[in-house]
């Protein structure tokens, strides 16, 4: 991975548990263009990737700005990023990937929970500058706990955006049928935060007619499930034949990786498509968040990092 060193010009508090950085090159140049929706990885300690959010404007190229939350189940990411990284310090990132790219649309609806907001933050800026129609629905539990609320609240845009509270005086949750009940042909949603929220929405959503291609989504986690009863199967490597055996409770990548065969990794939660390898032969059985039906239904290629296989081998494009 492609990586830029780039220094911590600030560090803040934007809510509860979360954390803003502000990342400025070293000498003051320009940094790599990125557009709306798009992601870095940053790297910290031990090997440790992980991925967060660019929550700027994508014209803004003095900068990137990353939200982070701080999380009580944490890989050690959250942790690292809150704990170790402060302002002044240096740190390695890649360059700007984008699997949330927004598309043309008449209207769009964006949908955020909790830290969710941050690739919809630059999204906003886009759709305000570009004249085009948009609203922002943002849950959180508590005002307290909303990231970048005082950022929203006071944009240019603050008329298109919807607080929407669980908790507290006040509480407003969100309610899909005002806004989704009738599919709109000409609109796109754009949808990030929690899984049990992602799949209220695109559920809602398709069960009151909108297409597949309206829906565009975003997971920052995945629920892992555990492999501990499923059965072995062998994994073959075309370009060496060498042979494998994955026990049940082991990841296609750990094996890999402890015989010395090098796999691209980041999330390792099958949500990045960074590990995603070309399927020869055999049939997966996909257990990422990445690929969508259609993708997962030619079985040409799979996340090595969470999915196991159908079959007793696969052959792998490795």
């Amino acid at each position: 991975m492609q990586a830029l060193r780039l220094r911590v010009a600030r560090k803040s508090r934007e809510a509860v548990g979360v954390a803003a950085f502000e990342l400025r090159s070293i000498d003051g140049s320009a940094l790599p263009p990125f557009t709306a929706g798009a992601h870095v990885d940053v790297l910290l300690r031990d090997g440790l990737v992980r991925q967060y959010s660019l929550c700027n404007a994508p014209w803004e190229r003095d900068r990137y700005v990353l939200g982070v939350q701080r999380k009580a189940d944490s890989r050690g990411g959250s942790v690292a990023m809150h704990d170790e990284v402060h302002e002044g310090a240096i740190v390695g990132i890649g360059l700007p990937r984008n699997l949330f790219a927004m598309a043309p649309a008449k209207r769009s609806l964006l949908f955020g929970a909790g830290i969710g907001i941050t690739p919809l933050l630059s999204m906003a800026e886009v759709l305000h500058a570009s004249g085009q129609t948009f609203e922002l629905h943002y849950s959180a539990r508590s005002p307290e706990q909303a990231a970048f609320r005082e950022r929203l609240a006071t944009a240019a845009y603050a008329d298109r955006v919807r607080f929407h509270f669980s908790a507290g005086p006040g509480a407003n949750r969100l309610e899909l049928p005002p806004l989704l009940a009738t599919p709109d042909p000409q609109a796109r949603l754009y949808v990030c935060g929690p899984p049990g929220y992602i799949g209220d929405i695109t559920d809602f959503a398709a069960a009151h007619g909108w297409r597949a291609d309206q829906v565009c989504v975003e997971r920052f986690g995945a629920a892992t499930a555990s492999s501990e009863g499923d059965p072995a199967f062998d994994v073959v490597l075309a370009r060496s034949g060498r042979r494998f055996t994955i026990a049940p409770g082991q990841a296609i990548h750990e094996v890999l990786l402890s015989e010395g065969v090098d796999v691209p990794l980041s999330c390792e939660q099958g949500v990045c498509g960074t590990c995603l390898t070309r399927v020869l032969s055999g049939v997966p059985d996909h257990r990422d968040s990445f690929l969508d039906a259609s993708e997962r239904v030619r079985n040409d290629c799979m996340t090595v990092c969470c999915s196991r296989a159908k079959s007793p081998e696969l052959l792998l494009d490795l």
